[in-house]
This record gives structure tokens, C-alpha cells and sequence, in this order.
């Protein structure tokens, strides 16, 4: 008899939620997503995702939570020892790279929808304030000026858009952006696996 797998603990069932919150928000959004597909991802009952989370908001919120985290530890791992144009750069490179984990890419672009909707007020505030911290690392690390710090934000919108609408590394669109598109691996041949979300931060 094959002996029982080990049983998890609460606080690796809850991570194991958060997992699976993160991935059915990023591609189905708030409305689009159901507890029942994230209990079933994450290979628990309704009732016992209730029992560590109060509901679809809660979850919603930690995903969230989850994608800013990720962000802000690649921006600080990113500009360790350097400052200026250099902390820039390695912040930028090192995104271009994070968002080839297509889900860490489309649930900050749920984000922003669900704060747009102001449907919820609180969450918006949330997803806002969250943000506002990013502009703060960035600042921080870099010393960069206003016009530094819009620069950086656009581009990183910019790249946003160009990885979620698939446009090919070899378009136009990408031109100005070689750093950024070499440290991805966003060349003709590799451009199809940032589509598909092969790579993963979590």
C-alpha cells in the first residue's frame, strides 16, 4: 500500500489558495472568476476556502497583495548596490523579465481595471495605494526625477501592453526598447512563450 502523502498545513493550504487565486483573477478578472474554480485549482472544498478567507473579495485582495509583492522584491533585488540611470535600468530589465509569467502581467492589468470600476471603493483604494508604494521603491532606489520617474512608469505601460496584446519582438512597436526586449528574451523565435506564460516567479 502506497503510504498517504503528507498532510498540509493551514498556512501552506492558505498559500496554496493564494496560488491559485493569483492565477484565475490574472486570466478571468474579479467578475469573471468563481470561488468554486479557485477551491477546485487549488484542491479544496468551497467551505474550507470560506474557512481561511471570508470571501471572493478577500481573495481578491490577496492575489493582489501577492502581484505587488512580487514586483517591489524584483525592484529591490534588481537595484541592490546601484543608483541613477543603472538602478533604472536594471529595474526595467529585470520587470521586462517578470512579466514573461504571463499571470503576474495580466492580474496587474485586472488590477487596474478593478480600480478603475470604483466599484468597490475600499479595493480601489487598495490597489491605488499599492501602486503608489511601487512609485516609492523606484524613487527611492534610484533618486530619479519626476521626468525620470514618468519616464520609467510609461515605459513600463508601455511593455505592459506590447507582451499582453502579443505584438512580435521584431514590430516596430518594440523599437527603443532593446534593453528591455534582450533581457526578456523577446526575440522572433522566443516571442510565442511570453504568450503563453511558460515562465513563472512564484
Amino acid at each position: 500500500m502506497a503510504a498517504n502523502s503528507p498532510r498540509m498545513s493551514a498556512e501552506e493550504r492558505r498559500e496554496s489558495v493564494v496560488r491559485a487565486a493569483f492565477a484565475e483573477f490574472a486570466r478571468t478578472g474579479y467578475h469573471g472568476t468563481s470561488t468554486e474554480a479557485i477551491a477546485r485549482r487549488a484542491g479544496v472544498s468551497q467551505p474550507y476556502l470560506f474557512r481561511l478567507f471570508p470571501g471572493k473579495q478577500a481573495l481578491f485582495r490577496a492575489a493582489a497583495e501577492r502581484c505587488f509583492e512580487i514586483i517591489e522584491e524584483m525592484m529591490e533585488n534588481a537595484a541592490e548596490g546601484l543608483r541613477g540611470e543603472e538602478a533604472r535600468e536594471a529595474m526595467g530589465e529585470g520587470y521586462a523579465r517578470l512579466i514573461l509569467d504571463r499571470d503576474v502581467l495580466l492580474l496587474q492589468m485586472q488590477l487596474y481595471v478593478a480600480a478603475a470600476s470604483a466599484e468597490n471603493p475600499q479595493l480601489t483604494e487598495f490597489i491605488r495605494r499599492r501602486w503608489s508604494d511601487l512609485w516609492d521603491v523606484v524613487r527611492s532606489r534610484s533618486g530619479a526625477t519626476d521626468e525620470e520617474m514618468a519616464g520609467f512608469f510609461g515605459t513600463g505601460m508601455l511593455i505592459n501592453t506590447l507582451v499582453s496584446l502579443g505584438i512580435p519582438a521584431e514590430d516596430r512597436c518594440w523599437n527603443g526598447l532593446e534593453g528591455c526586449k534582450t533581457a526578456a528574451g523577446l526575440t522572433p523565435s522566443t516571442a510565442g512563450a511570453a504568450e503563453s506564460g511558460t515562465a513563472t516567479v512564484m
